[in-house]
């Protein structure tokens, strides 16, 4: 592989580049091929210089070897934002659409060293308490709501109708949510997902949360939000919040992408292995393959060298942002003769190191207990549109598509013939109408508890 030195000039993003040139991954062209963009990028050698967002510049590691290098070694590579000497210096816009994302806050991903494994133990050691077997059988209750809000119309966007609402359902439940304020949790949450209001939307899920906390500590529960407020830790209100914001921005977004990009390999003609795409085996595949070729994140895990530090031959200054990207690292074209031997655990989706996801298992679950509830139910499901003409969520993180249309032939529950349910259309059949996304979105939680009880 060609590094940096190697160049009879320096190339763009090496401190003795003149014109600062810098790779856009924020438009059109990469979120439509985001693979043509890193194929280019490689010239660089194991990193790259990017621009996440107009005024905002990266460098991203496209190395599989040098991004474990970065990962594992946290004594050089620090994740807490307040080195961002860019930043810090007034150079990056404040109303910058990215800023949100690598911004500091309070919680594990952003903060390093004994802070980190204080706030990190909080989180490992209440997922060690979750039942695996409760949460199988919520993601099959939340799955078969969710399709029996469409199943009789005949055609779907599996996105907005299942894949985006289905972990946070499951993730109030999780968390202990009563209903109103389980409403308001993913009003705030899916604004935030849109781009729609975000400040507002911010500030709503803050609020929503704090109350959620105030009420745990009056009755506490058996639910994550008790146990890590019950935690030796003694994390504070302001600590517990920034840890549930974390726990349901990580485990919603990356969760519906999977979700999403794997039934697109399972309806189309690149499903992995032939056969009836509802078998239990074949969505595990199509999760694999998803996480090494289309990570729900695509590029993230920013991190801040605390010294300058040079890799073949470009310096990494301090305090600059490094960015590890997950989708252009697993197909290093070094790794193109071996990676088929590989185990699944051996792609880089869930990052590695000490930040390494550790809800990676419940994540997985939800993702195939929730795939296979939908082929079972709607055994003739397909796409509703060619596979070519989908498209991509334009920005520098994710990998996430638009919309999934899908059609099947109409289905009648038993759980519809008890009566209408709160989230339905009042003619039960046809294309949402022009508002209904909002009026379902806002009552998705309590039309669950009470679907439930029917």
């Amino acid at each position: 592989m060609q590094s940096h030195s190697e160049f009879q000039t320096p190339p763009p993003g090496c401190p003795a580049h003149a014109d600062g040139t810098r790779t856009s991954l924020h438009g059109a062209e990469f979120a439509a091929a985001p693979h043509a963009v890193y194929d280019r990028l490689r010239q660089y050698g194991p990193t790259a210089p990017v621009e996440l967002a107009p005024g905002v510049e990266a460098e991203l590691v496209t190395d599989y070897a040098t991004a474990l290098q970065i990962l594992q070694n946290p004594d050089t590579f620090a994740r807490d934002p307040r080195r961002w000497r860019a930043l810090n210096d007034g150079r990056v816009p404040l109303d910058s659409p990215v800023l949100p994302m690598m911004m500091y806050r309070p919680n594990s991903m952003f903060s390093d060293g004994a802070t980190h494994l204080r706030l990190r133990q909080v989180v490992t050691d209440s997922l060690a308490q979750v039942d695996m077997h409760r949460v199988s059988r919520h993601v099959d209750r939340v799955a078969a709501y969710l399709i029996d809000q469409f199943s009789i119309r005949g055609k779907a966007d599996l996105i907005s109708d299942f894949a985006q609402v289905l972990p946070l359902l499951v993730f109030n439940d999780l968390f202990g949510c009563p209903p109103d304020l389980g409403d308001r949790l993913i009003v705030a949450i899916s604004s935030l997902f849109d781009g729609i209001d975000v400040e507002r939307a911010n500030e709503e899920m803050a609020g929503a949360l704090f109350e959620l906390v105030a009420l745990k500590r009056r009755q506490p529960a058996e639910d994550m939000t008790t146990w890590m407020m019950q935690h030796p830790a003694g994390l504070t209100d302001e600590e517990m919040v920034h840890q549930l914001a974390l726990l349901i921005g990580a485990g919603t977004e990356p969760v519906q992408n999977i979700i999403a990009s794997a039934l697109r390999l399972l309806l189309s003609e690149e499903h992995i292995g032939g056969g009836q795409h509802g078998a239990g085996v074949l969505v595990e595949d199509a999760i694999n393959e998803v996480l090494w070729n289309s990570p729900p994140i695509a590029n993230y895990a920013t991190h801040y060298p605390v010294r300058d530090v040079e890799i073949s031959g470009c310096k990494l200054p301090a305090g600059s942002p490094v960015l590890i990207s997950f989708a252009a690292a697993n197909a290093d074209p070094s790794l193109t003769a071996s990676r088929q031997t590989f185990s699944k655990r051996a792609h880089l989706a869930w990052g590695a190191g000490p930040h390494a996801c550790p809800a990676k298992d419940p994540a997985l679950l939800i993702s195939v207990r929730a795939i296979e509830k939908l082929l079972n139910t709607l055994p003739d499901v397909e796409l509703g549109v060619p596979a070519d003409s989908l498209t991509w969520r334009p920005g520098p993180f994710h990998r996430a598509l638009n919309a999934l249309p899908a059609r099947f032939t109409p289905v009648r529950t038993e759980r519809r013939s008890a009566g209408p349910l709160p989230a339905q259309r009042a003619d039960g059949a046809g294309a949402p109408g022009p508002d209904q996304g909002k009026r379902k979105r806002s009552g998705w939680w309590s039309g669950f508890l009470t679907w439930w009880k029917v």
